[in-house]
């Protein structure tokens, strides 16, 4: 399951580094570094302390780079692969100096990702067999939407959305606003307002609907959307609504999309009841940052 970044994960990198080097060094830079001989050279070893699936381990050069420009990276361990604890990622060959002033914001950036990369791979690995994919969220940290959604790619998972601007996702809130403003079932309303919105959607786009219960459900299958997200119905509706989507002849013509209180005790059954979409917001809201040390040795 190795992955590569792109353009946009390498342009999101930059924007955040630029920020993270300032906050950290400031005006002064490195106050106490230049304790350190500058000619000085030293091997720093990316240690993963835990078992883990990795992300980040491809950012490592660029960031080097951002601190001093003699720093050297060897990449071992590829993004997306599972290591044990004490596992080497990577080596940092250089001055003592620069390896010094990149070290925590390289760490930084390297724990957060395998902690996404870390918990998506065990979202995936509990819904193996059962043909169901899981799915990120927009709920990640902000400025860090990219890189996250890369590093549910390297967990294994599927990315949703990017963001408000490259697919259509109608929620409660849209409908209730709907309710109010025509004054009639929001469902209804709703047709006709997909059909004047959907020839302006890109390619790849795609039209999702939110619905919490089975008659809201029935009448959305009626409407011309791709995907119908089933949010918070308990096992014996997400049952159901797959009986229903299936009788009406529409298995292949339209995704179920599951959402809400997915845990890696109940993500199984869920799958189970036929899904074929799981959205899970932990996977960025609420991933643990791994263990990672970067051992130094002056050469």
């Amino acid at each position: 399951m190795a992955a590569i970044p792109g353009k946009r994960e390498r342009e999101n990198l930059w924007r955040l580094l630029e920020m993270a080097r300032q906050e950290d060094l400031g005006d002064s830079g490195d106050v106490t570094s230049v304790i350190l001989p500058p000619e000085v050279h030293a091997t720093g070893r990316f240690v993963a302390r835990q078992p883990a699936t990795i992300c980040g381990v491809s950012l490592l050069e660029p960031i080097a780079a951002a601190y001093d420009g003699e720093l050297r990276t060897r990449e071992i361990v590829a993004d997306g692969q599972e290591v044990a604890a004490g596992a080497v990622l990577a080596e940092w060959r250089g001055p003592a100096r620069g390896m010094m002033a990149a070290e925590r914001v390289a760490l930084n950036f390297l724990q957060r990702l395998c902690g996404v990369a870390t918990t998506t791979r065990e979202f995936v690995k509990a819904v193996e067999g059962t043909g169901a994919g899981i799915y990120d969220t927009r709920k990640t940290t902000p400025g860090w939407r990219d890189l996250e959604k890369y590093a549910v790619r390297a967990g294994g998972g599927r990315n949703h959305r990017k963001g408000l601007y490259d697919a259509v996702l109608v929620k409660d809130n849209h409908l209730a606003v709907l309710a109010k403003a025509e004054g009639k079932n929001p469902i209804t309303a709703l047709g006709q307002e997909l059909e004047r919105v959907r020839p302006y959607l890109g390619e790849g786009a795609f039209v999702e609907l939110e619905v919490d219960t089975l008659e809201q459900f029935q009448g959305a299958l009626a409407l011309p959307v791709d995907i119908i997200l089933l949010d918070n119905m308990p096992l014996d509706q997400l049952r159901k609504a797959v009986a229903l989507r299936d009788k009406a002849g529409l298995k292949d013509a339209l995704g179920l999309e599951a959402s809400g209180g997915i845990t890696l005790a109940n993500v199984r059954a869920v799958a189970e009841a036929g899904v074929e979409r799981i959205a899970v917001g932990a996977l960025t809201h609420s991933a643990a940052a791994v263990d990672i040390s970067l051992d130094i040795e002056v050469d």
